[in-house]
Order: C-alpha cells, then structure tokens, then sequence
C-alpha cells in the first residue's frame, strides 16, 4: 500500500523547503508566491529498525522497505475554490491524498513575504480550511444537479444519493470537519465515491525558527490550543534546518542533532505522526529472495492484507503462518518459532496486528 501525504499551506510557508527535508530533494523553494507550479512528488523510504533486525536472523536477495509518497501542492490562496492563485489545478492533486500535511507559518522573518501581510498562524489555517470546505460544497453541489436529472426518471438510488449530499453540505454549511460527525453509509459513499477533501485526516506542521526549537512560544501556543480544540495532532520542525540536515552524512547529521539537542530528524517524527493519524500497522514477509515491509490500515484481515502483496493471494487465500516480531527475533528466526510453537496458523477471519511476520498459503 502506497501512502499519499499532501503539504498544503499558504505561499511561502516552508511546504518546499519541508519537502526537501523529508525527500532529501531539490524543489525550488523560493521567496515569491506559486515558486511551486506543478507538484513536486517523492518516494520516501521509511526507516523501520525491525527491518535490520530481522535481516540480521535471515539470508536474503534484497530487502525493502515500505514507501511513504510526499506530494509538496503549490501554495493555497482566498479564493482558491473559484480558481485564484490557479486553486482548482491545485485543489485538484490534494484529492487522492490519504492525509494532509497542512504547514502553517509560525517563524517572523523580514526577508520573507506574507501573503496576507503579517504572520497570524490561526488566520493562515482557517483561510485553507475554509476554501477546501468551501470546495466540497461546490463539488457535492454539482452533483445534486446531476443526480437531480437522473431522479427525475424514478431512480431510486440518485434520490439517495441527493438526501446524502444534502446533508453533507448542511454539516459543511455549519463549518464542521467530516471526520467530527458520526455520519450514515449512504453519506459515507460520497464522501468516498467523491474524495471529499473536508473528510481527510490532517496533521498541523508548525515551521518554526532554529531559535524557537524546544520553545512553547505564545504564536506556538496559540496554534496547539486551537488545534486540540479541533482535535488535530501537531508537529513542530524547523524545515529550514531539517533541509541542511538532510544533505549531511549520517554521521555528520548525528553529530548536529547531538549539539542541538534534537533527538530526531523531521521525517521520523512525520512518518509517527501519519502512522498514528491514519491508523497504520507494519507487517513483513521473509524468505530468501525478498524481506519486505508492507503498511496496511488497523483492522485489515488476512486475506485482505495478503492481497497487497498480489491479487492472487486474496484470492486464493488458504490460511497465514504469523509470528510476532518478538517472538521472531527472540527465538532467531522462523525456525526457531516453529520449534517453540510460536508460530500461528490464522484463518479469514485473522486481524493483521503491527510486526507481523506472515507467510500466506494460497492457491491459483
């Protein structure tokens, strides 16, 4: 399963200048507003020390690590829902996003322009949040008139459909976030069918000046209570020298984050912070060709999880031969769990748990 995380935020807020921390990347990053034209898009690895540990217990070909893709979405402005600043265009590559990762401008810096004039973080986020609800509305609004045609003819799935959207857009005409309200399978279907972007998971990254690391400013406050309010979880970096960092040697950039006292570079702390948003669990197989690490959502079954490996494997699904992580590695390996019977034969009906080692049976 391929993760889509989306930077979103105003003009000249940091989103290039994060997304070449995180992707250790070359996208211009500059002091105007739409630098960013098309989206930049980078693969990430994500570092899974269960993976050298594991390695250390087999002999294997080549191993591979799961991937995180980062996609750094030009700057955001008012008025971006009817087309300024080429909002549509922009709004548009947010819609396959599993998350967003909303940069918010939290560093007072004289040489780098505001769009709205002056740095108010709360302002900065609800001038997003309001064109991408406002967005929806749109979308969901245009849809009614199609599906008002089809009703027309007695079609009863299309009136469904309208009683659905009708009530998304007076929970959005109330400003609410889709993932605050407990809503009905026929509303979920829409919000699906359309990837409503009001209902995607969102992570505040607050970019913040090297002199404000390890601070609870009163700008840095501010932003963290408004977002417990609204439920939504925070990051603090500063992606400016998250960018350097990442063009260093690892032991070079050890040796820097040991003299600032920080304990982890931007992309372990992101990567956490997405995992936990959206609910993700690791599993691996193992075998001598291939050690490979594959991200599935909380609660995903066996057959299904097989199914990320190869479509065939769902559907031909037999059982899964699991052994936790820890077990895998205390008794060395998998025949080391056989011989002390930690290894389970699962069924259908088996919830894939984090550190998972599965071998799937299946038959074509």
């Amino acid at each position: 399963m391929a993760l889509h995380c989306g930077i979103i935020g105003l003009p000249n807020v940091g989103k290039s200048t994060l997304f070449n921390a995180l992707t250790s990347s070359s996208a211009e990053a500059s002091n105007y507003p739409f630098c960013t034209i098309k989206s930049n898009v980078g693969i990430v690895q994500i570092p899974d020390e269960r993976l050298i540990e594991i390695e250390k217990l087999i002999t294997t070909k080549k191993v591979v690590p799961a991937n995180i893709e980062f996609v750094d979405i030009a700057g955001l402005v008012k008025g971006a829902h009817k087309g300024e600043g080429l909002g549509n265009q922009f709004l548009a590559n947010i819609l396959d996003m599993d998350t967003l990762v909303h940069v918010v401008r939290c560093f007072s810096a004289s040489d780098v322009m505001h769009v709205e004039g002056d740095i108010d973080p709360v302002r900065d986020i609800e001038i997003i949040e309001m064109e991408i609800l406002l967005k929806d509305i749109e979308l969901i609004e245009r849809r009614i008139e199609r599906m008002r045609k089809t009703a027309k003819s007695g079609d009863k799935t299309a009136r469904k459909d309208i009683a659905a959207c009708e009530k998304l857009v007076e929970i959005l005409n109330q400003g609410g976030a889709l993932t605050s309200y407990n809503i009905s399978s026929d509303m979920q279907y829409v919000v699906d069918d359309m990837k409503l972007l009001c209902a995607k998971p969102v992570i505040y990254v607050l970019n913040i000046s090297e002199n404000d690391i390890g601070k609870d400013t009163q700008m840095l406050e501010t932003v963290k209570k408004y977002a417990v309010e609204k439920g939504i979880s925070v990051v603090c970096i500063c992606s400016e020298l998250e960018e350097e960092l990442s063009q260093l040697s690892p032991e070079d950039r050890k040796d820097f984050l040991d003299d600032l006292s920080i304990n982890e570079v931007a992309l372990a702390s992101m990567i956490k912070q997405v995992y936990k948003t959206l609910h993700i669990v690791t599993f691996f197989t193992a075998n001598p060709n291939e050690l490979h690490a594959w991200t599935v959502f909380k609660g995903i079954k066996a057959p299904q999880a097989a199914g990320k490996i190869h479509t065939d494997f769902e559907k031909g699904f037999i059982r899964a031969e699991v052994i936790s992580y820890e077990d895998y590695i205390a008794y060395g390996g998998e025949h080391g769990a056989k011989e002390h019977g930690v290894m389970r034969i699962e069924g259908k009906d088996y919830v894939v748990s984090d550190g998972d080692v599965v071998f799937f049976r299946f038959n074509i």
